[in-house]
Parts: C-alpha cells; sequence; structure tokens
C-alpha cells in the first residue's frame, strides 16, 4: 500500500480577480511539481475549464492547494469569496396549509395571501413579520416562482433568535433560525461574497494505477463512516456515496436507495431511470439504468417479476418501482409501498433477512430450492440468496418454488437504450441525482428526478434543491478524468451550494458529464482514513451506506 504521508506535495494558486494570467490558476487536476509552463500547457489541454469556479460574484478571491496523492491522483482544496456582512440569521415561520385535508403539514411557502394572513397575524402578536417572494433559477425541468415565505427579525447569531421563535409559537405557528446566507434565491448569487470551501478528487486513469471502486462495509443494512470505510480498505481517499435508508419506518437502514453494484455483482434495483455513475476501475461514465428483474422456474414452471433486492419488502425508498403507492414515479427523501412483491437477497445483505409474515425462500448456490420457510427472517446461504414474498406474490412464489426446484433469478441492470449493462470484477455502481451536466451542457433534471414534488406547495424543492446544502458532485472531465467534490455547507464558514450552483461548480471544474450524489450531513472527504473536509452534522461525521474508495495500486 502506498502510504499517502509519504507522497503529498502541496502547491497554493490564488486568483483575485477574473483577469488574472491563466498561467497562474491551475485546475483541479495539474502537477503541481512545475509552477509556470506546465501549468500553462495543462490548462490549454483542458479549454472547458475555468480559471475559477463559477460560484458567487465573479471578482472574488479563490484560493486552489493542490495534494499530489500518488501519479495521477490530486486532491485540490478550495476555498472562495469572504464572509458576508449582509448575511444574517432570521426567524422563518411554517404556513400552516389551506389544504381541506386536515393532516396537511405546515409549509415554508405559501400563495402571497396566505403568507400575507400569518404574517399580520403575527405582527398584531407583538412580532413583527415580513413576506418574502422566492424565486428559484430555473432549471431544465423545475425551478422558478416557487410562493412565498414569512419571516420575522434579523440577529446576529443564531442564538439570538430563540426569544422570536418561542413567541412565533405561542402564537401558533411552527419556526425555527435560519441563515440567510443559505438562501440560494435567484439574481442573489451574482452578488454573494461566499464564503465557500470544497474539495476535489481529481483522477487521471491515463496516469493513476490504482482503482476507484466503492464500498459499504462488512454488510449493507449496517451504516458505516466514510472515514472508516477508506481507512479498512487503506484508501488513499474517499467520499460518501449515494443515496442509503436512514429512517427504520423506510427500511433497512444503510440499504442503497437506488441503483448499487460492488464488484460486478448487482446489489440494488434503480429508482426508475435515476442517473447512477458506473464505474470500471478508473473509468466512469454516467448512466441512467433501469431494473427488469425476474424469478422463473425449469420447464413450464412459469416466470414472476422480481420487484427488487436486499431491501424490506413492500417499502421502497425514494419510490420508482412497480405497483407503488402513492407513485411509479421517483419520489426523493419518500417511501412509497407496496404490499405484493418478491425481493431478492444476497449474503451482502446481513447476518439475517428481514423478519415478518410472508414467506421465504432459500436457494443454494447453483439455484436450488433448500427450504420454503413461511414467515421471514433467515440466514442467506453461502453463495446463494433468498427470496421473500409478500401479500398475493407469496402464493405465487410458493407454487413456483417447491423443495428440490431449480430456480433463476435474473437482476439485470439495463442502460438507456435497453441493453443490459454487463458488469464484471471492478465494475461499481452508485446512485445519485439528479443529473447536473450533460455533454457539456447544464442539464439539472430535478422534476424527472423526483426532486421536485407537486403537493407539498414547493416546500420540498424550496428545501432541497433551492437552498443551499452541503454537496458531493461526481463526474467526468473531456480528458476522461473522474473528479469527485465535496461541497461543505450549513455553516456559516461555509455557505454550501443550491443544486443550479452544484451544476455550476461542476461544469466550470471541466466535467462534461456529471451527477449530485448524497449531500447533507452525508457529505465527507476522508485522505488517508481521516476527514479533511468540514461534515455540517452536529455531531460529526455521519454513518453512511456506503462510499466511494480510491485505492492504492499493489505492489510489484
Amino acid at each position: 500500500m502506498i502510504n499517502p504521508n509519504h507522497r503529498h506535495h502541496r502547491a497554493v494558486i490564488t486568483a483575485l480577480a477574473v483577469s488574472l494570467p491563466v498561467a497562474f490558476l491551475a485546475p483541479a487536476g495539474a502537477s503541481t511539481a512545475a509552477p509556470t509552463a506546465p501549468v500553462a500547457d495543462q490548462q490549454a489541454a483542458a479549454p472547458s475549464q475555468s480559471a475559477h469556479l463559477d460560484l458567487g460574484a465573479a471578482d472574488q478571491p479563490e484560493t486552489r492547494t493542490v495534494t499530489t496523492l500518488a501519479p495521477g491522483l490530486t486532491r485540490t482544496a478550495i476555498s472562495r469569496g469572504t464572509p458576508n456582512q449582509d448575511f444574517f440569521w432570521t426567524a422563518e415561520v411554517a404556513v400552516p396549509s389551506t389544504s381541506p385535508d386536515p393532516d396537511a403539514p405546515a409549509s415554508a411557502l405559501s400563495s402571497q395571501a396566505q403568507a400575507q394572513l400569518v404574517a399580520d397575524k403575527l405582527t398584531a402578536a407583538g412580532v413583527p413579520a415580513r413576506v418574502e417572494h422566492v424565486q428559484s433559477p430555473q432549471l431544465a425541468d423545475a425551478g422558478g416562482d416557487l410562493g412565498y415565505r414569512v419571516r420575522a427579525g434579523n440577529f446576529s447569531t443564531k442564538a439570538d433568535g430563540t426569544t422570536t421563535v418561542d413567541r412565533i409559537k405561542a402564537a401558533g405557528y411552527k419556526s425555527s433560525v435560519i441563515y440567510t446566507g443559505w438562501d440560494g434565491d435567484a439574481g442573489s448569487s451574482e452578488d454573494d461574497r461566499g464564503p465557500w470551501n470544497l474539495q476535489v478528487l481529481t483522477i487521471d486513469p491515463k496516469e493513476f494505477r490504482g482503482n476507484l471502486t466503492s464500498s459499504f462495509g462488512p454488510n449493507l443494512e449496517d451504516r458505516e463512516t466514510t472515514s472508516s470505510l477508506a481507512a479498512a480498505a487503506g484508501a488513499l481517499a474517499a467520499t460518501n456515496g449515494g443515496y442509503f435508508v436512514m429512517d427504520p419506518a423506510a427500511g433497512a437502514p444503510g440499504d442503497p436507495a437506488g441503483a448499487a453494484v460492488h464488484d460486478g455483482k448487482v446489489l440494488s434495483e434503480p429508482v426508475g431511470d435515476r442517473p447512477s455513475l458506473v464505474i470500471d476501475k478508473n473509468k466512469t461514465s454516467v448512466q441512467r439504468l433501469h431494473w427488469h428483474g425476474t424469478v422463473t422456474g425449469a420447464g413450464q414452471a412459469g416466470e414472476l417479476p422480481l420487484d427488487g433486492i436486499n431491501r424490506v419488502p413492500g417499502l421502497i425508498r425514494n419510490c420508482g418501482g412497480t405497483d407503488d403507492t402513492p407513485t411509479n414515479l421517483p419520489l426523493h427523501d419518500f417511501t412509497c409501498t407496496d404490499a405484493d412483491e418478491i425481493i431478492a437477497f444476497t449474503p451482502e445483505y446481513g447476518p439475517t433477512t428481514p423478519s415478518g409474515p410472508g414467506l421465504e425462500v432459500l436457494l443454494d448456490a447453483q439455484g436450488t430450492v433448500t427450504a420454503v420457510n413461511h414467515t421471514r427472517g433467515a440466514t442467506v446461504p453461502a453463495g446463494g440468496q433468498t427470496l421473500q414474498a409478500i401479500g398475493a406474490d407469496a402464493d405465487k412464489l410458493a407454487a413456483l418454488a417447491a423443495p428440490g426446484a431449480k430456480l433463476k433469478v435474473n437482476t439485470d441492470l439495463l442502460d438507456g437504450s435497453g441493453k443490459t449493462l454487463q458488469p464484471h470484477a471492478g465494475t461499481d455502481v452508485v446512485n445519485g441525482g439528479p443529473t447536473l451536466v450533460e455533454n457539456g451542457q447544464l442539464n439539472v433534471t430535478a422534476k424527472r428526478d423526483g426532486m421536485a414534488r407537486t403537493n407539498d406547495s414547493n416546500s420540498f424543492f424550496y428545501g432541497w434543491v433551492h437552498k443551499r446544502n452541503p454537496r458531493t458532485i461526481a463526474g467526468v472531465d473531456a480528458q476522461g478524468r473522474t473528479l469527485i467534490v465535496t461541497a461543505d455547507g450549513r455553516q456559516t464558514t461555509s455557505l454550501g451550494l443550491s443544486i443550479k450552483e452544484a451544476a455550476d461548480v461542476a461544469r466550470s471544474l471541466g466535467m462534461v458529464n456529471a451527477i449530485n450524489l448524497d449531500g447533507g450531513g452525508s457529505t465527507t472527504m476522508a485522505q488517508g482514513g481521516q476527514v479533511v473536509n468540514s461534515p455540517s452534522d452536529a455531531t460529526g461525521e455521519r454513518p453512511v451506506g456506503d462510499a466511494l474508495l480510491v485505492l492504492p495500486g499493489r505492489k510489484p
């Protein structure tokens, strides 16, 4: 294993204005061995990469510190902007719904009339409130006019807003204190001063002799921190990966909430056709994959659809399956249900499969049925798998799976043209979404990928897409290099990125195809097992479902 502590070479590049000579501005993956002509030569080789991030006001100071971890592998720390004294803490009010549904939740956004009514009632109760119009940057399929929010107060610190929040609650409304630097409103980013802090891993397949891979730890159903996964594998660097289940009510915590392939083995089905990062050693691509799973008996026994793999039957995190309630379309951070399902389990899932009513069929490595259990919860046979069925599908599977019968289980991932992805040893897939950049152009598909909901007054879109949050981005540039980016957020010293800003950053770093990975408190980058960014959770680094690991090459 290469010891990264013995291989670090550092260079600091500061951009004070757009007009600085290009030769002084190294791209994220630039070699730091020579500070003059070679830097300019590499800049010319990647003309699509901007001299500075397309983020905030154009004249912001930007510093890049490049660390060479191995030949063909660099980590670039980017600090951009300065603290903006115009930002402040304020109390944001959850406006009650006008829906006839008594269970409809309050929302951060509402109509102008409803927002003004709430503001007037708060003002009359002694809490001067204001109404603000929220307009979001236009994306490929969403954005624009989101509605109106109600806010009160202007505070120097978060704690200063506590009294106002208490008074708002006493008036009958829910409220929390937020920082205006996290807003991401349309038009404001051009004037923003920051600050932002990002980390960029650049992997050049022409030079790097190690491997980019994914890891989920000992099993799928238990979460691990990115740094612990990196340390266990002896990784040179690592970031968090795709979306995963966190709440036991949504499934088994740690399970991928979307496509997952590890070392050529399919371990989780996609969410609709949401985009994923497909890895073939050090070459990556962004692909929209969809699912075709079947269980087939020998001879004329028949064929049954397979709904998924390695997840709790009946619970579909992020939706996007078949016969899901309330929708078969992707719906992010939402758990759809299906009363009738067949789910396959591999040994990677965990010590035992989910327990509960239904049917479970155990298969050995040759696909022979070794047991049929009329309740769920078992140990997956070594080299084999199990099939769980619930609802009406339990009887259907029972008719197909007599002891001693042979069953063939297909877990095919299909690309956009309908061709089966042929994973092999060294193939990994990490789920994500939305698409940020496609063929060199901004193409943010928030609605298609389930991040724009039509039934919650744009509240989810407002908090998840529109507002600035920690983000993790992955993509490939015109030279075939893989770039993985973390952007810190939810801090006054690191504002985070809106999804539109994430796309702008990806393109300004030279990515021609890029997607958003899991973010928020999951956003983490580690080097040599040590966290090098600033995760946003108050408790520190968050355990995640999987991680992207950059492994050193084998010693001769």
